[in-house]
């Protein structure tokens, strides 16, 4: 079975909350799956991992937020070629970059080379029960496409 590594940052608990419910859908799905908060997280883990999950809230007016930024840095040396990945994060329509840094990790991870093979997941601030299943239907859709 691939292995995954989800690496995430939440202020609110909205993130976390997402990140929970996906992780609920890989394990259904059967998945092996590594969670640790950005903030526990060096860049050079997501090399050692089949599949690759990111989550971070969006700050401010779109930019990604302050305790992702090393992590994001740490990234820029690595090689992703042949790793799937996924992005997702809680969002704020308020501000008018909508989960900007949802759109920021998934350039990154294309940029390094990982295969992005779902689109970002964007929930509007605390995620609803619904939004809970999509969030677990994600994970299972991700570690579907890991066994292509």
């Amino acid at each position: 079975m691939a292995s995954i590594v989800m690496v995430y940052a939440s202020m609110t608990g909205n993130t976390e909350e997402m990140a929970e419910a996906i992780a609920e859908g890989v394990q259904e799905e059967g998945g092996e799956l590594v969670m640790k908060s950005v903030l526990d997280a060096d860049g050079s883990i997501l090399e050692q991992y089949d599949g690759i999950l990111l989550g971070a809230y969006t700050w401010g007016d779109g930019e990604l937020p302050d305790e992702f930024l090393d992590f994001y840095d740490d990234m820029e040396s690595l090689q992703l070629d042949g790793k799937k990945a996924a992005v997702f994060g809680s969002c704020d329509s308020a501000y008018s970059s909508y989960g900007a840094a949802v759109d920021t990790l998934i350039e990154k991870l294309t940029e390094l080379g990982a295969e992005v093979v779902l689109p970002g997941l964007k929930v509007e601030l605390s995620p609803s029960e619904e939004d809970k299943e999509a969030c677990r239907q994600f994970g299972k859709q991700f570690v579907r496409l890991l066994k292509e």
